[in-house]
């Protein structure tokens, strides 16, 4: 089979996207809210599930895509206005989440501090000898109070 690639292993044979693709963190993943949709995205998780009823046989996106954005340039003001309505309060419970999402983070991190600050005092090495010497003389104790 010249000039094909033996794709008998999975992802074998298969082209890398360049860019890294992949690489990005998921919002959930990175303690971030998603941003909201627009307007128009609000109308185009709509607009697509009536799409796929009325044409079952179609696969392509780009298809539905057209199609929404065409309905969408087509609409008047006043029939744009419950999506300009929704994505207005998914933008509102957004800025809550995201302000949230805020505190939980600095208060993440000030725990971290906190615990890399607590370490720090025996990194000072004549600390950490003397620290070495009590804990040797507190064992030496327990053991003769044990007896």
């Amino acid at each position: 089979m010249k000039g094909k690639a033996d794709a008998s292993k999975k992802g074998e044979g298969r082209l890398k996207a360049a860019g890294g693709a992949g690489k990005r963190k998921k919002a959930a993943a990175s303690g971030k809210p998603k941003r909201p949709p627009s307007a128009f995205f609000v109308f185009m998780s709509e607009f697509r599930q009536e799409y796929q009823a009325q044409n079952p046989n179609n696969k392509s996106v780009a298809n539905v895509s057209k199609a929404a954005g065409e309905k969408w340039r087509s609409m008047s003001e006043e029939d744009k206005a419950p999506y300009v309505e929704k994505a207005g309060q998914k933008k509102q419970d957004y800025e809550k989440s995201k302000a949230t999402s805020i505190r939980r983070r600095a208060q993440a991190r000030r725990k971290l501090r906190l615990k890399r600050t607590r370490g720090k005092a025996l990194t000072n090495p004549s600390l950490r000898s003397m620290m070495s010497r009590m804990m040797v003389v507190m064992r030496k104790m327990m053991r003769m109070m044990s007896k």
